[in-house]
């Protein structure tokens, strides 16, 4: 009996020393883990931060990016001293800033641009797409317009001497063209784009049309860029040909244009409605030949609220067609939005007509937008090598808005 309760007392003791043994042995482990300098972790932690890191370069999510580090990028091509300059680096260093109460989330730094006259020129000797129109309907061996379309070419190209284009052409010239590119393929629109940008901008020396932007505001579209904001287009230019221009000229994603819209069709659907047709294997999307809407005036902001979805934040202009977007934008309740109206007011480097740029400031400081003189702000418009051509210009008056 005495040796039973021995045993059990021994076998007690043993297991409690087991026990206490057990204990200390995961003691010094924590203690070694909480011990360890942080230039070294433990096996598993490092596995952690591995995965972690993984996850980290697979994607960034909106947060990381608002707290990167503030951009380098700088404007350029700008005069020195500008203040309107100033005033752009001063608001983009202020709402990229985390520690700002202006501050704009990265997700929410969304910026319109028009681009006729805003991005690019307009007046070499009229709009791009004008210009390309009539080349098209006038003198495309490869193409046969109808007689009502040469006749009303015939006319706007006689506009482009004086400057002054026809009353109501932007409607006009937006049908006939929606005709004139019938049954292309967007690719083939594109590259017809791509070959015009390769001719000379008339009534300058040494500027192509595929050249001819103006390199502050592409310095500008760059810098915003950099600073993490969205640069949206949103110009009258039919969408195609916006998107042909800015993938070669400032390298914009084409889902980032919105423009002038015409009609789509498969090519083999022929007459068949689009709710009743299928689209085929050998299926190719054309143009279909019918104008839907000028995207100008009122119609940008319904389309920027339709394609964005999100109040922008800084809105780029030049003309009457513009003002409705700039309004929406600056009336932006969430955050500081601003407006910024380019004047052309420059006669030595540009067709520009001082009267009209006056007009339109005094527009712009009665609403809270600001201006950028291309005179007065612009060191350089297309390179200090482009001069005007006035051997070509004969009067020189700018487009209407």
């Amino acid at each position: 009996m005495k040796k039973t309760v021995k045993t059990k007392i021994i076998a007690t003791v043993l297991s409690a020393i087991t026990l206490v043994s057990a204990m200390g042995v995961a003691g010094c482990n924590k203690n070694t883990a909480k011990d360890t300098p942080k230039n070294q972790t433990s096996t598993s932690s490092t596995q952690k931060d591995a995965s972690s890191v993984a996850q980290t370069s697979d994607s960034t999510s909106p947060s990381d990016t608002n707290n990167q580090q503030p951009s380098t990028a700088k404007l350029e091509y700008w005069t020195e001293g500008s203040e309107t300059a100033k005033s752009i680096e001063d608001y983009v260093r202020t709402v990229t800033d985390p520690n700002s109460e202006k501050f704009i989330p990265v997700e929410e730094r969304i910026v319109v641009s028009d681009l006729d006259g805003t991005l690019i020129g307009e007046l070499f000797p009229a709009y791009f797409d004008y210009c390309m129109f009539v080349h098209r309907a006038l003198y495309d061996e490869n193409y046969n317009a109808p007689e009502d379309m040469k006749e009303f070419a015939h006319e706007l190209e006689e506009s482009f001497k004086t400057r002054t284009l026809p009353k109501g052409s932007e409607t006009i010239h937006a049908k006939y063209a929606a005709l004139a590119y019938k049954d292309m393929t967007i690719d083939e629109l594109k590259e017809y784009t791509f070959k015009f940008m390769e001719s000379d901008a008339e009534g300058f020396t040494n500027l192509k049309r595929g050249e001819a932007y103006y390199k502050p505001m592409k310095s500008l579209v760059d810098y915003l860029r950099a600073n993490d904001f969205t640069v949206y287009i949103c110009s009258g230019t039919d969408r195609t040909l916006v998107r042909a221009l800015v993938e070669k000229m400032f390298d914009i994603p084409a889902n980032n244009v919105i423009g002038t819209d015409t009609t789509m069709v498969a090519s083999g659907q022929g007459d068949t409605d689009g709710l009743e047709y299928v689209y085929q294997p050998d299926d190719k999307v054309i143009f279909g030949g019918e104008f839907i809407t000028k995207n100008l005036k009122m119609n940008k902001v319904a389309v920027i609220e339709q394609e964005i979805g999100i109040v922008p934040v800084l809105a780029l202009g030049n003309s009457s067609g513009d003002l409705s977007m700039a309004q929406y934008t600056v009336q932006n309740d969430k955050y500081e939005g601003r407006a910024y109206i380019l004047l052309c007011d420059d006669t030595e480097r540009e067709y520009g007509k001082p009267d009209s740029a006056k007009s339109l400031k005094e527009t712009c400081d009665k609403n809270g937008f600001y201006t950028v003189s291309m005179k007065n702000d612009f060191a350089t418009i297309y390179g200090d090598n482009v001069t005007l051509d006035n051997s070509k210009a004969e009067e020189e008056l700018p487009l209407a808005a």
